[in-house]
């Protein structure tokens, strides 16, 4: 008796737990305790078990720019007033995200084509890899790009895409996307319209409202800001300077080729407004990273996110202890707490990556954390 008695205590207790999970799953609740007989329903190891993105290179010239073709064969702007292609992460499938906070979309554009206004919540930029003809017009000012050049389509911001001239363009986008759906904050508008006469009138164009080079004239020389200029044009709530170019960018790489630089980050430069000092957009970051011919950065892990865009040259990254090799225009996601670490493959020529970070939403809530490995191979507190 004094045997049977506990087996049989255990047995009623097991089949009044499993009644009671059951319940709860019934009624879309979720038990948060642990039993020491019970790791069935471990509500840490459930709890850690959501989906997470993964390291992951998508091949720009194997895959994506076939596709792209394809695309711009079979979809026109009849079909649709869209025609890009995300990078879903393998870990995050179906949803559309390259990593947890963000994704990375190419877009090719025909000779020619230009796409009616819209706007959305989200934050995005544009990227240019090819041709000379990249065109964004953004809340009045319309902007033509080429490669390396990056423009903002800031939140609740009027803006429309396409092409001007004979030639084709393909440029690179990244959005805030997932992170501004998890908040259940998306919205968007198309239905675009100006007061003409006295009257609204819907338009498929925007009438141009400043001049194509104001960006640059208003903000293109770094510490000096007019005062006779209104800074909070668009929505007001990202950078004024709707466009940031390649040979800016390219110069100020150029020009500290020879420091020592970060150990961790090689040569990084961001890119900020010109009225803050700070971030571009408050949800996500840019920034350019020269690796110089034979560099190799040490293992950096950060909680931040990262898309990473090689724009120059070729090389590989190792992260969390996993070769990915990459080229010109492909992109690799680092998610949040990986270690990672960056290798210039060429002796002779650099490698420059363009590269986005949910960071400035971290530092919002108090979240950004950042570690690296010193040459012993010990962990230290960078941030």
């Amino acid at each position: 008796m004094s045997v049977v008695q506990p087996l049989r205590d255990r047995s009623n207790r097991e089949a009044a737990l499993k009644s009671l999970y059951d319940d709860l799953a019934a009624k879309n609740l979720f038990p948060f305790w642990a039993t020491a007989s019970d790791v069935e329903n471990d509500e840490v190891r459930q709890l850690m078990a959501t989906q997470k993105a993964v390291p992951f290179v998508w091949e720009y010239a194997k895959d994506i720019e076939p596709v792209l073709r394809r695309a711009a064969d079979l979809i026109k702007m009849d079909d649709s007033e869209r025609r890009s292609v995300i990078c879903i992460n393998p870990g995050l499938a179906p949803k559309r995200a390259s990593v947890s906070t963000m994704y990375t979309a190419y877009r090719l554009n025909d000779p020619n084509e230009i796409m009616p206004p819209h706007k959305h919540s989200p934050s995005a930029i544009r990227f240019g890899l090819t041709g000379k003809g990249n065109f964004t017009g953004v809340q009045g000012e319309d902007i033509v790009f080429g490669p390396g050049d990056m423009v903002l389509t800031p939140n609740d911001t009027w803006h429309n895409h396409g092409t001007v001239g004979d030639e084709e363009a393909v440029n690179l986008s990244v959005l805030d996307l997932p992170l501004i759906e998890t908040l259940n904050a998306i919205h968007f508008d198309h239905h675009y319209t100006e007061l003409v006469d006295g009257e609204v009138v819907a338009k498929k164009v925007q009438t141009a409202r400043y001049p194509a080079d104001y960006s640059a004239r208003v903000y293109g020389h770094g510490g000096l800001t007019p005062r006779f200029v209104d800074h909070k044009r668009g929505s007001g709530l990202s950078s004024p300077m709707y466009v940031y170019r390649w040979d800016a960018m390219r110069d100020v790489l150029e020009r500290h080729k020879d420091w020592d630089g970060d150990p961790y980050e090689a040569l990084m430069v961001e890119y900020t407004d010109p009225t803050t000092g700070g971030p571009v957009f408050k949800t996500i970051t840019f920034f350019a990273q020269m690796l110089r011919p034979g560099e190799k950065t040490m293992p950096l892990r950060q909680t931040a996110s990262l898309l990473v865009a090689p724009f120059e040259g070729s090389g590989y990254s190792i992260v969390d202890g996993k070769r990915y090799d990459w080229k010109q225009f492909d992109t690799l996601a680092v998610p949040g707490q990986s270690w990672c670490e960056h290798v210039n493959g060429s002796a002779t020529e650099p490698a420059i990556l363009f590269v986005a970070s949910d960071e400035p939403a971290q530092k919002a809530f108090a979240l950004y954390k950042k570690w690296g490995r010193d040459a012993q191979g010990d962990v230290v507190r960078i941030l």
